[in-house]
């Protein structure tokens, strides 16, 4: 297998595609409007704690309060909290600190609740400053998610701060390797500290994992000194660009060749793998073809397909991804008719193509939350099995944590995958003026009709005769067809001369009457 990693850098954004035999496997959007944030460090000032949800919410200069789960505050917080300054700026008038005691709102089975959860009940107030990191970006009218167990990740290792435990990524499966990287990290981890083997540290000297954690030390104490200088809210760390973190997380030695369209981005990453491991150093190459290089390794058709709503599969039948509110919906169709004697058979071929390929789908597309499949009904316990199994065989090739319930009698599967940032789709589309987003327009019919209601009202309380009818030229095509044009109709039956303006920048759903004395638009005063 030949896996390559295509960067395409333009003037307004960098695409980044992780190919496997020229298969893509994972795509990534660099935005400048749209800056990735999973990481970044802030020094935040809580806003309310709400121990009902077992939540707080902290300042940290966004448009909404970052979410604080209780379950996201760990044991290191007394230890994060020694590094701010000891006169915080606290409303001592304000909400209690909610320290184990049960404030009068809250009852003790409440108490008791969170203890039997074993959900750490933390000493957090009103006004108290406090650290802590993006875990997920906001989605919708969400704000970020955040943790106060701070880590700060590196090429081979992961810090943790106020830590003690040293762990080793479960990808390394060699028990040797495993103890051989325990043993290093058990050498050179800093006092007071934790310390993640990442996968990329397999069969890395002592000297290169040591060199990260140099980098990585010296990064924690420029926070602790930019923390004591600082109010809150204010960023005081930023972690890497969507590029820049694929590079250092996923740039492994599986690898074969990296590909970059930009001198600039090529330098850039060059210098940044020469620090930090130039044994691969020679897999980065400038793709000096005039042609598109995501056309030249056939990723824009690829791409396209990742856009749409239906999904073609190999043999015949295609999946349909729906977003909505609560959950996306995922509806698998075979396509074509198959005899009776061979439905099983057929159904449970197109569930196992379907299978691999909604894997697929949302580690492309970075769909989070709640999924729900329906698959092709299968009548045999055995063949609903095996789209289980082949379900979660193809989920364990996903970073992202997931969970998978066994199919129901309906033929129904439920996932729940681990939400970061918002979906591809979300970052590559707006939302459309004209429909809001539902992927629907009032139909014409509907339109004219509203359009005589409208003048039914308007010739009752008002005695103009002369009005302008802006509408799109879909609607003006319309109001112009028949032998006895449907506008000049109108202007007969109430007696109101109407002029016709067709308009492009005008929503194809909507109308807008205009008074040709007055100039001033009439339409929102006689809509029902």
């Amino acid at each position: 297998m030949v896996k390559e990693i295509i960067i395409n850098s333009s003037t307004s954004q960098t695409r980044v595609a992780i190919i496997e035999d020229n298969y893509l496997v994972d795509f990534f959007v660099d935005h400048p409007e749209k800056r990735r944030m999973v990481g970044d460090i802030y020094l935040g000032k809580v806003a309310r704690v709400l121990p009902g949800i077992k939540a707080a919410f902290i300042d940290i200069g966004m448009k909404h309060d970052a979410f604080l789960h209780f379950s996201d505050i760990g044991d290191r917080l007394e230890g994060l909290q020694s590094i701010l300054d000891e006169d915080s700026d606290i409303d001592e008038d304000d909400d209690e600190p909610f320290n184990g005691q049960a404030p009068a709102k809250i009852s003790q089975p409440q108490v008791d609740e969170y203890a039997r959860r074993e959900i750490p009940i933390p000493k957090l107030h009103k006004g108290q400053e406090i650290l802590i990191q993006i875990t997920k970006e906001p989605v919708g009218n969400k704000g970020v998610r955040v943790t106060s167990s701070i880590s700060l990740p590196g090429r081979f290792c992961v810090l943790l701060p106020f830590d003690n435990k040293i762990g080793i990524s479960k990808k390394i499966s060699d028990f040797k390797e495993r103890r051989r990287l325990k043993y290093i990290a058990r050498g050179i981890i800093p006092e007071n500290c934790g310390l993640i083997i990442r996968t990329a540290a397999k069969e890395q000297t002592e000297e290169a994992l040591s060199e990260d954690l140099k980098y990585l030390w010296k990064t924690w104490e420029d926070l602790q000194a930019s923390v004591k200088t600082e109010k809150p809210p204010s960023l005081v760390y930023q972690d890497l660009s969507t590029t820049s973190s694929v590079i250092r997380d996923l740039f492994t030695p599986d690898v074969s060749k990296i590909f970059i369209d930009s001198k600039k981005l090529y330098k850039q990453i060059k210098s940044y793998i020469h620090l930090l491991q130039p044994s691969l150093e020679d897999k980065i190459e400038l793709f000096r073809e005039q042609s598109s290089i995501f056309e030249s390794f056939k990723i824009e058709e690829q791409i396209k397909m990742l856009m749409g709503r239906r999904v073609p599969l190999p043999a015949g039948g295609y999946i349909i991804i729906d977003h909505t509110e609560a959950m996306v919906v995922v509806d698998v169709n075979s396509g074509r008719y198959a005899a009776k004697k061979e439905q099983e058979l057929n159904s449970l071929r197109t569930d196992l193509e379907a299978a691999r390929e909604i894997a697929r789908q949302l580690r492309l597309r970075d769909i989070g939350g709640l999924i729900v499949v329906d698959f092709i009904d299968l009548d045999d316990d055995k063949n609903r099995k095996k789209i289980y199994d082949e379900l979660k065989k193809e989920f364990r090739k996903d970073r992202a944590r997931v969970s998978v319930l066994p199919m129901t009698e309906f033929g129904l599967v439920q996932i729940t995958r681990q939400r970061i940032r918002e979906n591809i789709l979300h970052i590559m589309n707006e939302v459309c003026p004209f429909c809001a987003g539902t992927g629907l327009l009032t139909k014409k019919s509907n339109l004219i009709h509203e359009i005589e209601e409208w003048l039914k009202r308007f010739k009752r309380s008002s005695s103009e005769k002369l009005l302008i009818l802006n509408v799109h030229p879909s609607l003006g095509k319309i109001l112009k067809q028949g032998k006895i044009k449907t506008i000049t109709k109108l202007q007969f039956k109430f007696f109101i001369k109407i002029k016709l303006n067709e308009m492009d920048s005008i929503n194809p759903a909507t109308f807008q009457f205009v008074s040709v004395k007055t100039q001033k638009d009439l339409t929102a005063e006689y809509i029902s």
